[in-house]
């Protein structure tokens, strides 16, 4: 099936590829399946942008763009992949008339707020207790936003 999305280099990964990435760098939560990534690569109005060890997944809807996952392979964290893939996502869904993006994250993940944070993204609301996690206990969602024009 034909994925619209742009690729920074010239990358295609499945949903089975998508899957076991995200696999490795969600360690700290419950990965997105392949069948979850395959059902959402065909809702018009997907947007998936990456290279070889991440990629940013989201959806854009008339002004907005929403984040849904953003993944890079542990082996090549921490080398400025992540930031190069969030600013082509921005880029892509602004020429799609996007004027905001916003992403949902787990409070306790502070290498995402962080990275979120020096992205120029702020923290807009709270989901108390929305992740749930395999021992039964329960994280807060925190709301980011961010503007792109």
């Amino acid at each position: 099936m034909p994925r619209r999305g742009c690729w920074i280099e010239p990358v295609s990964l499945s949903a089975d590829e998508l899957a076991a990435l995200s696999a490795r760098a969600y360690a700290h939560m419950e990965p997105w399946s392949a069948r979850a990534f395959a059902g959402t690569l065909e809702q018009p109005g997907h947007l998936l942008v990456g290279e070889a060890g991440g990629f940013v997944l989201g959806m854009v809807v008339l002004d907005e763009a929403e984040i849904l996952a953003l993944a890079t392979d542990p082996a090549v964290q921490r080398q400025g992949l992540g930031r190069r893939l969030l600013a082509t996502f921005e880029q892509e869904a602004a020429a799609r008339g996007a004027t905001q993006v916003f992403l949902e994250v787990a409070a306790a993940n502070a290498p995402a707020l962080g990275f979120y944070e020096a992205c120029g993204y702020r923290v807009t609301g709270r989901r108390k207790a929305y992740y749930r996690h395999a021992d039964g206990s329960r994280d807060d969602a925190l709301l980011m936003c961010r503007a792109l024009t």
